[in-house]
Formats: C-alpha cells, sequence, structure tokens
C-alpha cells in the first residue's frame, strides 16, 4: 500500500510516507484524489457548514523578535495600538449582532497585558456571552497562566508551532525562543483541557520537504483540535522582505493532507490564503477547510496589525467583511452558519 492510500485509509504514518506524499505534489491525479477524499470527510464530519470566528487583533505590540513577523518587537516602523477592555466587549457586542458564536483574541505577546487583565477581560466576555466560544491566541504563557485562563472560561486556544524542525525554527526566530518551549505549551493547554491549535507557515524561508514532513508528523503526534496554515507572505520591515511568499497550491494541497490526517479537525481556510489569491478562500474550503476568521477588530486599527504585507479585508466594515464571505461561501456550495463550531464530539 502505498503512502497516500495509507493516508486515505486512516493509517498511523512515518516520515518516509509524508515524504513521498509531499514528492507527489506536482502529480495532478494524485492531488485530485487527496482533494477528493478530503472533502468527502469533511463532509462527512461536518457537512457543508462553514463556521465563523469573529477575530478580534487587540493589541500589536509584542516582545519577540520573531524574524518573519511584522509586529515583532524589534521594528521600529510599527505602529503601535491596544484596544481597552470596553474596546474589546464592543467588538464582541457587533460580532454577536452579526451572529458570531466564537470570539477570538488574538495579539502580540504583550506584557501590558497581565494575567490580572487578561482574566478581568475573559470573565467580562464569557459573562456577557454564556453560550458562545472565546479562543485566545496570546502566544506562550505559563502553565499556570493557561490554567487561570481555562478556569476564567477561555475555551479554546490557538499558537502555531510553525516549525517542528529545530534547525529551521532557529532560523526564524531569535536564541531567546525555543521549539521545545513552544511545544511544551501545546501540550500543557491540551492537558488543561483547551481545544488546541497548531499550525505553520507554507513556503517559510528555510523550509524543505523534510521540514514539512516533520510538521505533520507532529500535528500526528499532538492530535490538535485545529490547524492553522497559510501561505509564508513577506513583511517589508524584516529580514526576510525580498524572500518569494509560500505556494498557493502548496498550502491547499497539505489543507487536503491535514484533514485526511485528522479527519474531525477544525480548519481555517486562512486570510494569507485569500491574500495571494482572490479566491483563496474558496479555494481553501474546496480542499478540505471548514472554518472562516472574519475579522471584527476596529477598522481604524486593522491595517497596524501587519503580520505581512498587502493583508486583505483591512477597511471593511465587519458587517460588510461578513455579507461578503456569506455569497462567496455559498458560492462554492458551503453555507455560512452561526455556531459556535466546536470540535466534533467535544465534551
Amino acid at each position: 500500500m502505498n503512502a497516500v492510500e495509507k493516508l486515505i485509509d486512516g493509517q498511523l504514518m512515518k516520515k518516509g510516507d509524508f515524504l513521498e506524499i509531499l514528492a507527489d505534489f506536482g502529480d495532478e491525479r494524485t492531488m485530485e484524489r487527496l482533494t477528493r477524499e478530503a472533502v468527502r470527510v469533511r463532509k462527512k464530519h461536518y457537512g457543508i457548514k462553514v463556521f465563523t470566528r469573529g477575530l478580534i487583533e487587540f493589541t500589536n505590540y509584542c516582545k519577540n523578535n520573531c524574524y518573519y513577523c511584522g509586529i515583532r518587537g524589534g521594528n521600529p516602523h510599527a505602529v503601535r495600538y491596544r484596544l481597552t477592555k470596553e474596546e474589546i466587549l464592543e467588538c464582541c457586542e457587533e460580532g454577536w449582532r452579526l451572529g458570531f458564536r466564537t470570539f477570538v483574541l488574538q495579539g502580540g505577546e504583550d506584557p501590558f497585558y497581565t494575567d490580572e487583565r487578561m482574566l478581568e477581560i475573559i470573565r467580562e466576555i464569557k459573562g456577557q456571552y454564556p453560550d458562545c466560544a472565546l479562543t485566545l491566541s496570546v502566544g506562550e504563557k505559563s502553565r499556570e497562566s493557561y490554567r487561570l485562563f481555562r478556569e476564567s472560561g477561555a475555551d479554546r486556544y490557538l499558537l502555531r508551532h510553525e516549525t517542528a524542525d529545530e534547525a529551521h525554527y532557529g532560523k526564524l526566530h531569535p536564541q531567546t525562543m525555543s521549539l521545545k518551549h513552544r511545544k511544551q505549551c501545546l501540550y500543557d493547554l491540551k492537558s488543561l483541557g483547551y481545544q488546541v491549535g497548531a499550525g505553520m507557515m507554507v513556503g517559510s524561508p528555510g523550509q524543505t520537504m523534510e521540514t514539512l514532513a516533520e510538521d505533520l508528523l507532529f500535528l500526528q503526534e499532538l492530535k490538535p483540535h485545529m490547524v492553522g496554515i497559510g501561505p509564508f507572505i513577506p513583511h517589508h520591515d524584516t529580514c526576510f522582505a525580498k524572500e518569494p511568499a509560500g505556494s498557493v497550491e502548496q498550502t491547499l494541497h497539505l489543507l487536503s493532507v491535514i484533514r485526511l490526517l485528522l479527519p474531525r479537525v477544525l480548519l481555517p481556510a486562512t486570510t494569507a490564503l485569500g491574500t495571494l489569491d482572490p479566491f483563496g478562500r474558496e479555494k481553501g474550503l474546496a480542499a478540505g477547510a471548514n472554518v472562516v476568521m472574519p475579522n471584527l477588530s476596529p477598522v481604524r486599527n486593522r491595517k497596524d496589525y501587519e503580520l505581512y504585507d498587502n493583508k486583505i479585508c483591512t477597511g471593511e466594515e465587519s458587517a460588510q467583511c461578513r455579507e461578503c464571505l456569506e455569497s462567496r461561501i455559498a458560492a462554492v456550495g458551503y453555507e455560512m452558519v452561526s455556531e459556535r463550531g466546536d470540535f466534533l464530539n467535544w465534551k
């Protein structure tokens, strides 16, 4: 049995199996088979539903200096902002009115938002919207911090591992950061009862088929509930400014592989896909994705949350963004729903 058949059959994969599949990415028939099977599995578990997450980018301050990121702490040209608790709650109110039942608080690793401040925000959101899911994406914290956030009402946590290869991780991050610690954070989050999201950039500088195979091995081991992948897009104020962007096609193929590897996973069609391809998010859904993340952040701040260049939807009102997405999703045969969109059979 070849590697593609093993993947479709749900068997345990080895690194060599993933390398074999990655080597087949240029084969049109193989890719069509993977995509077809990924869509079948996605519809088996989730039907044609597309879950929405209302994204609130509440701070672009960050103490880290990741080499690929536009809001890295060492970028003197970034226009910094922080949202107040009241402004965050206004975003939630707008999201609730528009039918969002998951809010995602995403930001840089900003020391201003101490555990005490975060706990206050979490409790306020969950107190006002108890039927909504709250996702945090605020980076590496201590296990104790994660525990406090969870006990105060946070349901999910997004923490992309970025790459599961130690040497590659070192090319993308300063020495103050480590892959070992990032992985430990993910295991801590899972043990504390979060729905956990990992993920990586596709086509990041230094990435090879070997490193991508390591990513897939790690996802198989971790078994996250969510996986966020998108093509690498350079930012003009980083050392990777002149590096080429990642491939949309390769990202789509990997979405199909991940859907087959983790059949019940919550898999976003990311903004980065839509940035590189006008129909990128629709193509992501057609490759096995089942989540979109419209922006609820105040329009005045959206351009300043610039992880990479030319990010889409920075000038649209939340209602416009949702209405546009809803019609585009319907046009490709899926249905945007107003549900929490939990991991299947989550308890």
